[in-house]
C-alpha cells in the first residue's frame, strides 16, 4: 500500500518505468517547531522561497544505490545489499573513492516497497538515460537505478585536469534513472545542445556533460598578451555534439555565501521602505 501524502507536500517531478519510480518531494511549509528561535529562522527561509525537500524511490522488484547515509527509512519487503565485490570490487571502488569524492560503497535496496532519502535543503535533479554515458561533477550524485553503472571518468589532457578543477569526475553510464544532488534548481540550469560545436565557459559551473563532449582548458585568446588585456584567464572548453548542463547562478550564491557582495549585508528589508 503506497504511503499517503497530505497537503503539505507537493511533488516536484517524477519519472515512473513501472517497476522504478522516482519523486523529488516538497514540504510547502515547516510550521512544526515550538523554540520561537527556531520559528523565526523558519520565517526568514520560507520567505526567501526555500523548501524542504526529500527523494522518494518507489520499487517494484527492482533496485536502487544510494550515496551512504542518505537512507531516512524504507518500507516493504526491501532488503539491503553489499555491492563490494570482493578484493578487486574493494580496491576499485576505493580508487574511485579517493578520485571523484564520492563514497566507496554505495548500498544497494532491492524488493518492493518504498525508500525514502534524508530531507534537506538542497535540490535535486531527475536525469533519464537510455544507453547512455554522462559525466557529472563531483560529489552530486545521490542516487541511481541499480541498473546504471557509476565509476570514473578521467580528464583526458593535462590542461583540463590542471585547471578545470578536477582530474576525475563521476561516469553514470547505461538504461535507468538518476537522482543528482544540485547546487542549483532546475529552473536555473541551461541545458547548452551542441551539434559538433563549442562552448566556452568562464567559470566551474558546468554540472553535466554528455560523454560524448570533449572537455579541455584553453587560453581565452591565442596569446598571453590577448588574455592579460581582455582580462580573461582561461575558458572551460567543450567541443562535439550531446549537451552540457551550465548553473550560470552557482557563482553568485558562493560570492554571497563568502560574504563578497557587501550590499547584502545591509539592514533588514523593510517592506513598507524598502529604499
Amino acid at each position: 500500500m503506497e504511503t499517503k501524502f497530505y497537503n503539505n507536500i507537493t511533488v516536484l517531478d517524477s519519472v515512473d518505468k513501472g517497476d522504478f519510480k522516482a519523486e523529488i518531494l516538497q514540504y510547502n511549509s515547516l510550521t512544526g517547531s515550538k523554540d520561537p528561535a527556531i520559528a523565526r529562522n523558519l520565517h526568514y527561509t520560507q520567505m526567501a522561497g526555500m523548501h524542504l525537500k526529500q527523494v522518494k524511490v518507489t520499487l517494484n522488484d527492482s533496485g536502487v544505490i544510494v550515496e551512504p547515509g542518505a537512507l531516512y527509512f524504507h518500507k516493504g519487503n526491501i532488503a539491503c545489499e553489499s555491492n563490494i565485490g570482493g578484493v578487486g570490487g574493494l580496491a576499485k571502488k576505493m580508487l574511485h573513492n579517493k578520485l571523484t569524492n564520492e563514497s566507496t560503497f554505495k548500498p544497494r535496496y532491492t524488493g518492493t516497497g518504498e525508500v525514502f532519502l534524508e530531507p534537506g535543503f538542497s535540490h535535486f535533479l531527475i536525469v533519464k538515460l537510455d544507453n547512455g554515458s554522462v559525466i557529472v561533477d563531483k560529489g552530486i550524485f545521490y542516487c541511481c537505478e541499480d541498473t546504471l553503472e557509476v565509476g570514473v571518468a578521467s580528464q583526458k589532457n593535462i590542461s583540463a585536469g590542471l585547471f578545470g578543477g578536477d582530474w576525475f569526475q563521476t561516469r553514470i553510464s547505461g538504461t535507468g534513472i538518476c537522482v543528482l544532488e544540485s547546487p542549483v534548481p532546475m529552473n536555473e540550469i541551461l541545458k547548452c545542445n551542441l551539434n559538433n560545436e563549442r562552448l566556452q565557459v568562464d567559470g566551474n559551473f558546468a554540472l553535466l556533460r554528455s560523454d560524448s563532449v570533449n572537455f579541455s582548458v584553453e587560453r581565452s585568446s591565442k596569446g598571453i598578451a590577448g588574455s592579460m588585456t581582455s582580462g580573461e584567464g582561461r575558458l572551460q572548453t567543450f567541443e562535439g555534439t550531446g549537451i552540457v548542463w551550465l548553473a550560470p547562478t552557482q557563482p553568485v550564491y558562493n560570492s554571497i555565501s563568502a560574504g563578497s557582495i557587501s550590499s547584502l549585508a545591509a539592514a533588514p528589508y523593510n517592506r513598507n521602505n524598502p529604499a
